[in-house]
């Protein structure tokens, strides 16, 4: 492996656009002070381009929604440390005030919740919480925000919208909900959209749905972004470029296609190898990863994964691995790893 600057992939945006619309620098958030601290995001940087899709892929605890939050600027003021460069068209969000920060928020930048529950106001209904995004950040007129409301309800199939839009969050299916978030978020065509999780309460129907309806927003409006999931079905048929996390770090970062050819990471290789395949005989076992998120070590100890690594000898309990750009593997990939799967499986080229 040789090092790279910046910990980046330069020249891979499809918009062929010389600077990315957001980039995230060395971006770190911390919990807590002293013997308590807990470093929840440790370090990541990544580009996302005008009409590229950038996925955050790890299991629950990885620090993919932390990260989304703070490029927000939605972390509760205490309890918490971020440092670190979030630019936004050459704009450091951290460094704005926060009236600005509001501004840009929901009319440049927006984000899909994953509980939709919670990020709902259970006492306002919902015409009133679609049409304020449009009133804020459009100037609409009450009629006009109502009418584009409805609208937009219907366009991520929500059944008769005019009528949804005087009922409460409670009165709606878990999976109307998540769709009505959905219509908030591109209410004002944002350029930058982040989606965490964002058909997690969807049946497989709507899930196609949204993420054809998504897929649609980037081709045809250029829009950003960044796809937050554990689903590696959701990244094969959206993201263009993939960051795995573990632990608060990216561990593997490569093109889709070249992702699911040949995965070099040993946690990559874990979370492909635990998904269900139909071309596998019937009543045959899953191989799941073994432990769990919670049973790693520091990284300024050695590799996090260690412990649940089948690779790992000595050299990862010992010494941190950097993330370097991996020369074993016919495309541009960096891996943080000691010990990397072999390179075996189709050519990349072979998966498109």
């Amino acid at each position: 492996m040789t090092t790279t600057t910046g910990d980046r992939l330069d020249g891979r945006h499809p918009s062929g656009s010389a600077e990315p619309l957001l980039r995230v620098e060395d971006l770190r958030v911390t919990f807590g002070r002293g013997a308590t601290e807990f470093a929840a995001v440790d370090g990541i940087s990544f580009d996302v381009a005008p009409g590229q899709t950038v996925g955050l892929v790890g299991e629950s605890g990885c620090g993919k929604s932390v990260t989304s939050l703070a490029i927000m600027r939605l972390l509760p003021e205490r309890g918490n440390t971020v440092t670190g460069r979030v630019l936004f068209e050459g704009k450091d969000l951290m460094t704005i005030s926060t009236a600005e920060m509001r501004d840009h928020r929901g009319a440049d930048l927006a984000m899909i919740f994953q509980d939709p529950l919670s990020s709902l106001n259970p006492v306002v209904p919902l015409g009133v919480q679609v049409a304020e995004v449009l009133q804020r950040h459009k100037g609409m007129k009450h009629d006009v925000a109502h009418r584009r409301s409805a609208e937009l309800l219907e366009k991520v199939g929500i059944p008769d919208p005019t009528r949804r839009l005087s009922e409460y969050p409670h009165q709606l299916s878990g999976g109307m909900r998540q769709r009505a978030l959905i219509a908030m978020a591109l209410a004002c065509e944002p350029r930058l959209l982040i989606a965490d999780e964002p058909t997690t309460a969807l049946d497989v129907t709507i899930q196609a749905q949204i993420l054809a309806l998504l897929k649609e927003l980037v081709t045809e409006s250029g829009t950003a972004l960044v796809m937050i999931t554990h689903d590696l079905g959701v990244v094969a048929g959206l993201c263009d470029e993939v960051n795995v996390l573990y632990a608060g770090r990216i561990v593997e970062r490569t093109l889709r296609h070249d992702l699911f050819a040949i995965p070099r990471h040993p946690y990559t290789g874990g979370l492909l190898d635990s998904i269900p395949r139909l071309d596998l005989p019937r009543g045959g076992r899953l191989n799941p990863i073994q432990g769990s998120v919670a049973d790693n070590i520091p990284w300024e100890q050695g590799c996090a994964f260690a412990p649940r690594c089948s690779s790992a000898t000595e050299i990862c309990r010992q010494e941190t691995p950097e993330l370097l750009a991996d020369d074993a593997v016919p495309d541009e990939r960096l891996l943080r790893c000691h010990n990397p799967l072999p390179v075996t499986g189709r050519h990349p080229e072979e998966t498109s």
